[in-house]
């Protein structure tokens, strides 16, 4: 092994990166804030806010245990306020953060109001009005409420729907004669729209007399025959659409505001214009009159339908023609319906950057354009279990995206850079292993549909063509290995192994890169060269040598068998071969994971039986054995020019080793299940580790900036040691004990506060017998106990309790006890208490002496603050004085007691033998 590497050039540590990619949109509502900066997704019961520019997560809502069956957003208070509507029939205000959070994770909201039994059945849907003062709920019931935003009453309800209300929408005209009206336009699954005055008295809810709920709808609309899942009203207030899973959209001219106020015969809205769809409409709105889109100017009444083709449509709409078609998911996974993965079931409008946004049903997010008409993000809510990953360079250069395999038959491609996806299809199973060229450009994926595909980089919207595809095997292909050699842009071989415990040697010299730019070519069949029986049972990895001469695998057998590849590329075609040469045996279990060291003559193999293995190549036998992982190896990869080992595990655990003394030196967790993927970005400065539990984190290198954040803190200390020093010198107590409770050193603390009370003057007592000195015995105490910050007055009196449970400090923490209760008030002290238990009490100023502007120190002293916070309640802190206190002072008692029993021995003494001698000598 290379002995060259210098101690000081290995890693020693990596950080979660906060744009570790993590499950965000099960199923469910969906909103997106006004200025189109965070998207709020559901989980079941809780939700998610994320930051849709970088991915960050927010904050998260934890719920009340049952499903979200609705979100709202209001913006009549500021941050905008989160209405989340549950299964439990609850509704529950939680305001939004006003910035991003500092801690990696995403805190939890919480509400700042809750209204129990908002209905008698789940709320379906809910809408705000648009000047946020009111909140409508539909419920399936058919009961639909209109509630008081701030005040958090109802103030209308209308019955009478013939079955669950499936869609509101509010109508507050901002223009014209129609400024004054104000409706409420509601769906519902009897096919009829209806429209209600909220301005007329009898649709009021009348508290006193329990009234309500009895109004008439000013209108109710017919011409659907399936459920209505869309409304919208124009800005004027002059036009409306509804569109149903009838598969059409019917456009509504709302005519002469004085005219549809009449109750006389054909009066009211009339049907101008039906959009036929093809599609089951499951959403449709209403773009601004100034929107302008490619192709189009603006003044048009344009609106935009989605449903079940998975499609994003926007109308002309009083000319009744399309505009334009927006294609959503790319591929479908061919294990589910198609028609079900494809469908949209909501679409959002962000007027910031001109897109719609469409939700689809197998949980992918993705932006339109307007101005293009071009997909310009895309977000995958759920990846499921994540059994592969590598990095990919675009470039040839930088890894600029990350490729996914997971329970399904796409392949992710995340960009490094951005919060943003795209999906590759093509296979018709689950895809389970990945690799990649020496220079990131070429992808392999093999899958359990019994083929291989070989993908470069493209122009298409997925960035990514299938080139080629590997065709032979009888099983699935659990395994595959790209030739190394990192040559022209022409492709050498490919290997693949199956469970049918073969592996081939295909040919990929027909392949360039530059096959990526046609579009419209069709992948090609690559051939194979030899096929060769290695295991007896399933292969589950491969890797090829850096030189592409050797092949190593990796199988539940329990060996690790070495074979020579034997390559030759030609014009005319290329030949090869597989011989085998070695097996290296040891492992108790199968084995997972193998890879070839890029510097040295070695193999290093994980397996599960917990342990990882290094081979040498010269004699096939076992160098080194790590042991750490409490259950089986998974992956497996060397860094720092060989000298070190990354691994993954089924613990949810990555480590990383030094391989000179066998050494663990970090061990890296940020998972809740398996560890399948592991991969090294080539300048190995970032991993990224993913498993079962849909997430993948990358991890970036934190060594030097560790050290530096050490020799910081190191600095730090010895500053205040000499300072520490100083002061004891001058006698300075008073800021030798705040220096000391800085420091967090109880132990010099404890001999400070002897010393000082040791040496302080005798204090006076008065008439009444009342001690008139310090509270604490000596003056330099109190000061500093009357100047101490609330986080530094809970450590003090987290050390006072450490010292009172034992007999022979009680003393000091008695007197130290004594000064903070009297010289704070029990108000003061509560407070104190209060700000500690607050997240961003670790990021209160220092002292000004404290203070530099060296980056390296600033972040040092950030984490001994962390460190030195408080994680003491007030009930941990008095369960911890009140009974050791109490012991003491029936141990003073029984002394006390016991003084007066030497004070009369004495006095006895006294008077039966001096006394008794000076009467004789009378």
């Amino acid at each position: 092994m290379n002995g060259t590497t210098s101690r000081r050039e290995l890693k020693s540590s990596f950080r979660a990166s906060p744009s570790s990619i993590r499950p965000l949109y099960t199923g469910g509502p969906v909103l997106l804030t006004r200025d189109g900066e965070w998207l709020i997704t559901t989980m079941g019961e809780e939700v998610v806010v994320t930051e849709v520019r970088t991915g960050l997560g927010v904050a998260r809502v934890k719920g009340d245990t049952t499903p979200i069956t609705a979100l709202a957003l209001s913006y009549h208070t500021s941050p905008p306020t989160l209405v989340t509507c549950h299964q439990s029939n609850t509704v529950r205000y939680y305001p939004l953060p006003d910035a991003l959070p500092t801690t990696p994770k995403p805190p939890f909201l919480q509400y700042t109001r809750v209204l129990p039994r908002a209905s008698g059945a789940p709320i379906l849907v809910a809408a705000v009005s648009p000047d946020s003062t009111l909140l409508a709920t539909g419920s399936s019931d058919g009961i639909v409420k209109v509630w008081d935003l701030a005040g958090g009453y109802v103030t209308h309800m209308f019955r009478g729907h013939g079955g669950p209300v499936s869609a509101l929408a509010f109508s507050f005209p901002s223009t014209g004669e129609e400024r004054q009206r104000m409706e409420l336009w509601t769906g519902s699954v009897d096919t009829k729209v209806r429209v209600f005055d909220l301005r007329d008295a009898g649709s009021r809810v009348v508290v006193a007399g329990g009234g309500g709920g009895g109004a008439k709808p000013k209108a109710v609309l017919e011409g659907h025959v399936s459920v209505v899942r869309g409304i919208a009203v124009s800005e004027d207030g002059r036009f409306a659409i509804t569109g149903g899973r009838d598969k059409v959209v019917l456009v509504w001219d709302l005519g002469d505001p004085k005219a549809a106020s009449n109750k006389g015969k054909g009066a009211g809205p009339k049907i101008v214009q039906t959009l036929l769809a093809n599609e089951q409409v499951e959403a449709c709105g209403l773009l601004p009159r100034d929107q302008a889109v490619v192709g189009g100017s603006t003044g048009r009444l344009l609106a935009y339908t989605a449903g079940d083709a998975g499609t994003v449509k926007v109308w002309d709409v009083l000319k009744a023609t399309e505009v334009a078609t927006m294609t959503g998911v790319e591929g479908v996974d061919e294990d589910d319906d198609e028609d079900e993965q494809r469908g949209v079931i909501a679409v959002l409008y962000d007027s910031t950057t001109a897109s719609l946004v469409s939700v689809h049903a197998d949980q992918n997010i993705i932006f339109h354009s307007l101005a293009t008409f071009s997909t310009t993000r895309q977000i995958v809510g759920f990846n499921d279990d994540i059994v592969d990953a590598v990095f990919l360079s675009s470039n040839g250069q930088e890894s600029t995206h990350v490729a996914l395999a997971t329970n399904s038959s796409l392949v992710r491609i995340y960009s490094t850079s951005a919060f943003d996806a795209r999906l590759l299809s093509g296979h018709r199973d689950m895809v389970l292993c990945l690799d990649k060229s020496a220079d990131g450009r070429w992808l392999v994926t093999g899958s359990k549909d019994r083929t291989a595909r070989v993908w470069v980089p493209s122009s298409s919207a997925s960035g990514w063509k299938c080139i080629a595809v590997c065709e032979g095997h009888t099983e699935a292909i659990g395994a595959v290995a790209l030739s190394r050699k990192a040559g022209d842009d022409r492709g050498r071989f490919l290997v693949t192994a199956s469970q049918d415990r073969t592996v081939k040697l295909w040919d990929l010299t027909p392949l360039s890169l530059d096959d990526g730019d046609d579009d419209d070519a069709e992948p090609i069949k690559a051939r194979s060269l030899a096929t060769l029986r290695i295991a007896d049972k399933d292969i589950n990895s491969l890797d090829i040598a850096p030189n592409d001469r050797f092949l190593v695998s990796g199988s539940q057998d329990k060996l690790v068998k070495v074979f020579e590849i034997d390559f030759t590329p030609a014009t005319a075609g290329a030949s090869g071969g597989i011989r085998h040469i070695g097996t290296c045996k040891g492992h108790r279990r199968g084995v997972w994971a193998v890879k070839f060291s890029r510097n040295d003559r070695i193999v290093a193999s994980g397996a599960a039986d917990r342990t990882i293995k290094l081979w040498s190549l010269d004699d096939f036998a076992c160098l080194k054995t790590f042991e750490g992982h409490t259950n089986s190896v998974l992956r497996v990869d060397f860094l720092t020019a060989g000298a070190q080992l990354v691994s993954s595990a089924s613990d949810g655990l990555v480590k990383l080793w030094n391989i000179r003394d066998e050494e663990c030196v970090a061990t890296l967790d940020n998972h809740e299940d398996k560890v399948w993927a592991l991969a090294v970005s080539p300048d190995e400065r970032t991993l990224v580790s993913a498993g079962a539990d849909s997430v993948a984190t990358f991890w970036e290198d934190s060594t030097e900036v560790e050290q530096e954040e050490k020799n910081a803190a190191l600095v730090a200390a010895v500053q205040s040691e000499q300072d520490f020093n100083n002061y004891l010198s001058l006698k300075d107590y008073k800021r030798a004990i705040g220096l000391a409770l800085a420091m967090s050193q109880p132990g010099r603390l404890l001999s400070l506060f002897r010393t000082v009370l040791a040496s302080a003057a005798p204090t006076d007592v008065d008439v009444d017998g009342e001690d008139t000195g310090a509270a604490s015995g000596a003056a330099e105490i109190d000061e500093v106990i009357r100047t101490l910050r609330p986080l530094d007055l809970v450590r003090l009196l987290k050390h006072v309790r450490d010292w009172n449970a034992n007999a022979k400090t009680s003393f000091v923490a008695q007197g130290v006890l004594n000064a903070v209760f009297r010289l704070r008030s029990p108000e003061d002290i509560l407070a104190a208490f209060e700000s500690t238990a607050k997240p961003e009490v670790a990021e209160e100023d220092e002292d000004e002496e404290m203070e530099s502007d060296d980056e390296a120190a600033a972040e040092a002293k950030k984490k001994a603050k962390k460190a030195l916070a408080p994680t003491i309640s007030m009930r941990e802190l008095l369960d911890g004085l009140i009974p050791y206190s109490e012991r003491h002072l029936a141990r003073v008692d029984r002394l006390v007691q016991e003084s007066y029993m030497l004070d009369y021995t004495i006095s006895e003494m006294d008077g039966g033998v001096f006394g008794t001698e000076l009467i004789a000598v009378d």
